[in-house]
């Protein structure tokens, strides 16, 4: 017996993702429906070797359906979350709306899955941001074992993480600069992307941090443990798929550069790709479309007491959203609702 699955959001590159996810890892599925907005409704996506023709979510009935995995954005979450979830429908939302709502677990699988029980206080279970994502399942394994005290990071984000018209524009501006007479000025991103790098990602706070790097900090405690200090950088970097990060970590105890390797290969979720010659790493490209959060370039830092360095890459259409809306999809059902 499997379960009747909901995905809010299914023409979006978010939404494509979890339906071809949920195939690619043969969630058991009885019955699934596709919602999008009435201007796309009626539109088709995959879901393994079917098409399904999306259906309208202002005028869905949540009733009798199990779970439904949202990727609207927070404003249409706000509308149709909560509806969904009075119906008795379990709601995975990928947007930031409920993040830090203190009754809603926020949930990386490999790193807290035991806050999955906490889902009844409102019915929703939050996802974490895509540059979280991936760190806390780095991290997580490291801070069992030394405790950490500080992370300083800096993310090299990729253009899909701000959805079809970053990827378009990194697409458009950089065919434009073979073609001075066809200009592709900024509409997406605030300065050139192409051939650039821009160090903001969401809106500046009073801080001088802007949101996304907040939310790597806040989440980082909510998901591992809230005296661990984060500071990040984040930048949006010309690549398509797929986000990196340069992490350093400062521990309570020392460990051995060597010792975190072990850790990290032993690590759920984790894989480490680590040797000292010419591309004994992982790079975006080379992590786009897998599951696995790629780790490279471990390294003791002699600049403080209990210090080590990280490469951290990820699909972030998947570890970072869909990968990890999924895999909570698959603890609810095997923790709490038991029927597949």
């Amino acid at each position: 017996m499997g379960y009747r699955v909901v995905i809010a959001g299914a023409t979006g590159n978010v939404g494509r993702e979890m339906l071809n996810i949920l195939a690619e890892r043969h969630f058991p599925v009885d019955e699934i429906v596709a919602l999008a907005s009435r201007k796309s409704m009626g539109s088709e996506v995959s879901f393994g070797d079917k098409t399904l023709k999306t259906k309208d979510l202002d005028t869905f009935d949540f009733t009798g359906w199990d779970m439904a995995l949202f990727a609207v954005g927070s404003e249409a979450t706000k509308k149709y979350a909560p509806k969904a979830a009075k119906a008795g429908c379990v709601v995975i939302d990928n947007s930031s709306l409920y993040r830090y709502d203190p009754d809603i677990p926020l949930i990386v699988p490999e790193v807290n899955a035991h806050a999955i029980h906490d889902y009844a206080k409102k019915n929703i279970i939050a996802n974490p941001n895509c540059s979280t994502a991936q760190m806390v399942v780095a991290l997580k394994p490291l801070h069992d074992r030394a405790t950490i005290k500080r992370v300083v990071v800096s993310t090299y984000q990729s253009v899909s993480g701000s959805g079809k018209d970053g990827m378009d524009e990194l697409w458009d501006q950089t065919k434009s600069i073979y073609n001075p007479t066809d200009s592709k000025p900024p509409r997406k991103f605030t300065k050139q992307i192409a051939f650039n790098v821009i160090p903001h990602i969401d809106v500046f706070m009073d801080s001088g941090d802007t949101k996304e790097e907040w939310k790597m900090m806040v989440e980082t405690k909510k998901i591992v443990d809230p005296k661990i200090k984060v500071t990040a950088t984040c930048v949006r970097v010309p690549v398509f798929v797929g986000h990196a990060e340069s992490i350093n970590i400062e521990f309570e105890d020392h460990l051995d550069e060597n010792e975190a390797r072990d850790i990290l290969r032993e690590a759920p979720g984790v894989m480490v790709i680590d040797k000292r010659e010419d591309g004994g790493y992982v790079t975006p490209v080379e992590c786009a479309g897998d599951f696995a959060t790629f780790i490279s370039r471990i390294r003791q830092d002699s600049t403080i007491d209990n210090g080590l360095n990280l490469w951290c890459v990820s699909d972030n259409l998947r570890k970072g959203a869909a990968l990890n809306a999924v895999q909570i999809a698959e603890l609810l059902g095997r923790e709490v609702l038991k029927k597949g």
